[in-house]
């Protein structure tokens, strides 16, 4: 009995959806670009942002050069963006704010352009792309505009998405020590560092450093060593000066004594050898 009630919604459910898509398409090839535009209006209104978008789309060719075009590619974007189509939506809206720079719905169309980026931005872990071009929309909105009501909310959403790329840059980094390899891991470290001098990760990668250095120095042949022990030292002298009270200090500590105990060691067998 559920199962064919089931059976039953389900019919209705896609019936109204054809039914919806028939008038829709009954009305688009009838060709009236007052009625059509009107039902638009009515389904954007009601929150039909599909259907309204369809329709949108549809008389958008007949009203160029006239005082609704910008207000239709508006709504049609808008709409989009509603249905949460951020891809469609951003390439409208970009194509707006190109060719509708006065428009009184601008602010408005640059604001959703920059959101639309946010919305697509990924978590740290995947390709950043869609992450920067957020942070460049959100920044130029705030010049633009900076007495707009968007902007406290930019700028909390600049701050979350700096954060990602943060974390990105320090996971790709972790990734090479998390294998060992520990001379890539070294250098990307240093590159995070480089690019985002006041990331949250900044104690945690100089300390990986460290370790990094130490460990490439410890598995590397004897005619390396002594080189690679005297930079993981300068490496450790950075760390103790920034972060003195840190929770990685007795590692590091146990690293310098023994890259100093090494030192020490090849500088007796040197002089040895001299005599």
């Amino acid at each position: 009995m559920k199962q064919t009630f089931k059976h039953l919604m389900m019919a209705l459910v896609a019936l109204f959806v054809l039914s919806g898509c028939g008038g829709i398409n009954a009305l688009i090839k009838e060709g009236d670009p007052n009625e059509i535009y009107a039902k638009a209006l009515e389904f954007y209104k009601n929150g039909k942002w599909n259907r309204a978008a369809t329709l949108f789309e549809s008389v958008a060719s007949v009203y160029l050069g006239t005082e609704r075009e910008d207000s239709i590619a508006f709504y049609h974007a808008h709409c989009k963006y509603k249905g949460s189509d951020y891809d469609t939506a951003s390439q409208l809206l970009d194509e707006f704010r190109r060719r509708f720079g006065r428009s009184v719905f601008i602010e408005d169309a640059e604001g959703m352009y920059a959101d639309c980026f946010y919305r697509m931005s990924p978590g740290p872990s995947r390709d950043q792309t869609m992450t920067s071009k957020a942070i460049i929309a959100i920044n130029e909105f705030i010049s633009r505009y900076p007495e707009s009501d968007k902007v406290e909310d930019f700028q909390k959403i600049n701050d979350e998405l700096t954060q990602r790329l943060h974390d990105k840059t320090y996971l790709n980094a972790y990734t090479y020590y998390k294998i060992g390899r520990y001379k890539s891991a070294i250098v990307a470290l240093k590159n995070a560092l480089r690019t985002y001098p006041e990331s949250n990760h900044r104690e945690e990668i100089m300390f990986l450093i460290v370790d990094s250095s130490y460990r490439l120095a410890e598995n590397s042949i004897a005619s390396k060593q002594t080189d690679r022990y005297l930079t993981m030292l300068d490496s450790y002298l950075s760390f103790c000066e920034e972060f003195p009270e840190s929770k990685h200090r007795k590692t590091v500590d146990r690293h310098a004594e023994k890259a100093r105990d090494y030192l020490d060691r090849n500088n007796a067998g040197q002089e040895t050898q001299a005599n």
